[in-house]
């Protein structure tokens, strides 16, 4: 369920992070589904229970999941954060490409048309 290479550089308890968000995000874990309790996935990935605790409460501080004490921790409703997250994804791809056509000298008029043009498409399909 959870890739993990301890070769990598990125700190375990952030792999642990990214996975989760993730699963999420692919609707693998659902809203309200209970993720596995730091004792058993600690033991599953032979890992130290404290790192998986970092990540849980890393996701909790996100808006990930929610802690329900005694119960454990379960998937929050991400349905705004994942539009917001999408959005920040997406408008950053944009603003990259949309550096790569300024050095091509491609005229900011040009860029100003595509927008208008899907924002046209956009409004034909309402």
């Amino acid at each position: 369920m959870f890739d993990i290479d301890e070769k990598s550089r990125m700190p375990i308890y952030e792999q642990i992070t990214e996975n989760v968000k993730r699963l999420i995000i692919q609707g693998v874990l659902l809203p309200e589904e209970k993720l596995p309790s730091v004792r058993s996935l600690a033991q599953e990935l032979t890992i130290n229970p404290n790192t998986i605790q970092k990540a849980y409460r890393e996701l909790e501080r996100e808006g990930y999941v929610i802690s329900r004490p005694g119960k454990g921790s379960f998937v929050n409703d991400m349905t705004e954060t994942m539009n917001r997250e999408h959005i920040k994804t997406l408008t950053d791809e944009v603003e990259s490409l949309i550096k790569e056509l300024v050095f091509l000298d491609v005229p900011g008029v040009n860029l100003k048309e595509l927008i208008d043009k899907a924002e046209r498409e956009k409004e034909g399909h309402k």
